[in-house]
């Protein structure tokens, strides 16, 4: 069966060509060579003797001035993204790099200067060799125009775009824009469109991955169709964003009646395991990336609690959106195109809450005002589901106790203890993670 990637591994991977940056610049300088070479079309249309006369010398005049003056914006643009991927890096966290670097406005800007340059370029290379006649001149100074028009439109909305790229404020929107998108569909297909998985398998056979990194994307209809071929059924052990190595699986195959037919390294090949952790199938790590970007603004070098306090109020947002029940047709549609050959564990509310709490309320514990909005974001998710009220509640505790260790003032733990009471109530029972949060995972 040869592999045929499922929609969801064609996202995958055209997301990851938008993170390269000669992608759209190189398709635009195919485009400008054709358009240049083109115009000499009109040559053969018979209308040069109803057209305006447009000399040589008057499109060379123009066409010089273009190509001098896209190489230089071009080298400012390339200039100033790489000044907005270094500010994201360092204000923000690496982490969210590969974010900046996909902004659609910065890279249609660049390919547009580059395309023109490439353009202005051919144009002149035909012009000065008579390669057009009256037609095609009167044309190629039509496109020129047009071609100017749209460099100048470009680069004004990419100056407003540019002075905000690589800005915390920007930097921390993309990143919730993206662990929003992976959130919701996850929420659509908790399981990734396998069946879920009622408690893990003793047995079977381990398929082991033959790379050494990060579960990036797992194309889970393929995965079924192998599964179909080869007569059995496929547990997921790795979710996207696990790490694994050699010795550790990343599923189990079991209940083949003959096992001859399985072809391990076949079944691996659904998996894609990569060197880092990735937006697209792993909410994990953007709830982590936004943790990071906190941490470091409450560093003694950063001092920034507003940054935490502002990523408080975005988690707040995120877990609200993530909990909210599925439309009935939602859920049809997730039920429809379950993989019967396929079962996969659902995200642990508790591990989402550990990525996401556990660094603001250890380096925001001996700051007054991130522990008290810490215990208020807590306290507004105690009202979802009995799950994420039970995280709530933990991570309530866990938090009240940091500060208690942390804190050197009475009034300000106080203070704490108050909002810490407030979210906890009378419940004193200790609620165990392994209870109704979910289990961890390794």
């Amino acid at each position: 069966m040869p592999f045929i990637p499922s929609r969801d591994r064609c996202r995958f991977l055209v997301n990851r060509l938008r993170e390269r940056l000669w992608v759209k610049p190189l398709a635009i300088c195919l485009i400008s060579i054709l358009c240049a070479l083109a115009a000499r079309l009109a040559d053969h249309s018979g209308l040069g003797h109803y057209l305006p006369v447009i000399t040589n010398e008057a499109l060379l005049s123009l066409l010089s001035i273009m190509s001098a003056s896209m190489l230089g914006i071009a080298t400012f643009a390339v200039a100033s993204m790489v000044a907005a991927y270094a500010s994201a890096s360092s204000a923000a966290t690496p982490r969210s790099v590969t974010l900046v670097i996909a902004d659609d406005v910065s890279q249609n800007a660049l390919s547009t200067f580059i395309g023109a340059f490439i353009f202005s370029v051919v144009a002149l290379i035909g012009v000065k060799n008579d390669y057009f006649a009256l037609a095609g001149r009167f044309t190629l100074f039509l496109l020129t125009l047009i071609v100017l028009a749209i460099v100048i439109l470009m680069f004004v909305h990419w100056v407003d775009r540019i002075a905000r790229l690589g800005r915390l404020g920007t930097t921390v929107k993309r990143v919730e824009q993206a662990t929003h998108a992976a959130l919701q569909r996850r929420r659509q297909a908790p399981t990734l469109r396998a069946r879920p998985a009622d408690e893990a398998l003793i047995g079977g056979l381990l398929i082991s991955s033959p790379e050494i990194g990060y579960v990036q994307q797992i194309d889970v209809a393929y995965l079924n169709a192998l599964a179909a071929e080869m007569d059995t059924h496929i547990q997921i052990l790795a979710l996207p964003g696990t790490f694994v190595a050699p010795g550790q699986g990343v599923a189990l195959a079991y209940g083949c009646p003959d096992p001859a037919r399985l072809d391990l390294s076949r079944l691996a090949t659904a998996f894609k395991v990569g060197a880092e952790r990735l937006f697209d199938e792993d909410p994990r790590f953007g709830l982590i990336v936004l943790a990071e970007i906190a941490g470091r603004a409450l560093s003694p070098a950063v001092n920034d609690p507003g940054t935490a306090i502002g990523i408080l109020a975005t988690l707040v947002r995120l877990f609200v959106n993530w909990d909210a029940p599925l439309s009935s047709d939602e859920q049809a549609n997730n039920e429809a195109s379950l993989c019967d050959r396929v079962t996969a564990p659902p995200l642990a509310v508790i591990d989402m809450f550990d990525d996401a709490f556990t660094a603001i309320a250890r380096d925001g514990a001996g700051t007054l005002e991130v522990a008290l909005r810490l215990q208020k974001a807590l306290q507004a998710l105690t009202h979802g589901s009995q799950a994420m009220s039970d995280a709530a509640h933990h991570h309530g505790r866990l938090a009240l106790a940091r500060c208690e260790l942390t804190m050197t003032l009475e009034e300000d733990k106080v203070q704490v203890r108050a909002l810490a009471r407030a979210l906890l109530g009378n419940d004193e029972r200790g609620t165990s993670p392994g209870s109704t949060l979910g289990t961890h995972s390794p």
